[in-house]
């Protein structure tokens, strides 16, 4: 049954790829039912279903040819209201033209350098990234954090250099929820949230279970993001299609809602719709 759209309830982190433009490393086979195109027909039903108007499209490959595949989509599509790109961060002069270029779409928002995928987890702080960071800093474009534990330390160094840049934290970090894991990821994540202005996305934590783990264990890590940012600086996101590995579109907003549902009507309507908004200045 679908339910009545709510025109400020936004989905901050899904994806649409297709297999065959070839430069999505990751997308193997043996990732069974992400192996497959996903388009924006096959997420239009399931937001109409959970009420959702409106998404942020992220990239889900480190190329620029993949932030054009993404503004193609989002121009014929009404419901992507931005679009997270790429950029090669390490070649300031080829970034910089490709800016250029991304700035003429209404739609592009922001930038994310797949920092888990890089090898050295202190390659956020080289002083050579400097020129780019501050010319997102000068065009106000954010800065979406696609990092794992192990970076956090760096991370929280690399805010500090530049407290003006506008950044998201994606998928809470990504905990470890699979084997309980709980330090240092809560005292480096909690430390970032007292010590820098960064938002925080509650999304794909149910990747990060295992199988047979329930949502009591997913609870103290979505209850310590929320303590640690508060109502006003966690953004909801679905990581669909990623989501499919461990659940569904309907079940993560049912057991997000079931998480959340402490707080007060204004409070989650903050996470679910106007945080993105805000940030992303959709």
């Amino acid at each position: 049954m679908t339910t009545s759209i709510d025109t400020h309830r936004i989905d901050a982190h899904q994806h649409f790829w297709r297999v065959d433009r070839g430069d999505y490393g990751w997308l193997t086979p043996d990732l069974g039912p992400l192996y497959r195109d996903y388009t924006p027909d096959d997420l239009e039903p399931l937001l109409a279903e959970c009420g959702t108007a409106r998404t942020v499209l992220v990239q889900a490959a480190p190329t620029t040819d993949e932030t054009r595949f993404m503004l193609d989509l989002a121009a014929d599509c009404s419901f992507i209201a931005g679009v997270v790109g790429w950029v090669d961060m390490d070649d300031f002069a080829s970034a910089e033209t490709a800016l250029a270029e991304f700035a003429g779409h209404p739609k592009f928002v922001g930038v994310r350098p797949m920092i888990q995928d890089i090898a050295d987890p202190a390659w956020i702080i080289r002083p050579e990234l400097r020129p780019l960071v501050e010319h997102l800093v000068a065009t106000g474009l954010r800065f979406d954090a696609l990092v794992k534990p192990v970076h956090l330390p760096y991370l929280l160094e690399f805010l500090e250099r530049y407290p003006d840049l506008r950044c998201v934290i994606d998928h809470g970090a990504k905990p470890n929820i699979a084997s309980n894991s709980w330090s240092p990821w809560a005292e480096d994540i909690l430390a970032i949230a007292r010590h820098t202005d960064t938002c925080c996305k509650l999304s794909g934590l149910l990747t990060e279970a295992a199988p047979g783990q329930f949502l009591k264990d997913i609870a103290p890590y979505v209850d310590h993001l929320l303590d640690a940012f508060g109502s006003r600086r966690l953004i909801w996101g679905s990581d669909w299609p990623v989501l499919n590995l461990a659940g569904s579109y309907r079940r993560w907003r049912a057991d997000s809602e079931s998480l959340l549902s402490g707080l007060s009507a204004d409070e989650q309507a903050l996470i679910f719709g106007g945080n993105a908004i805000d940030f992303y200045g959709l």
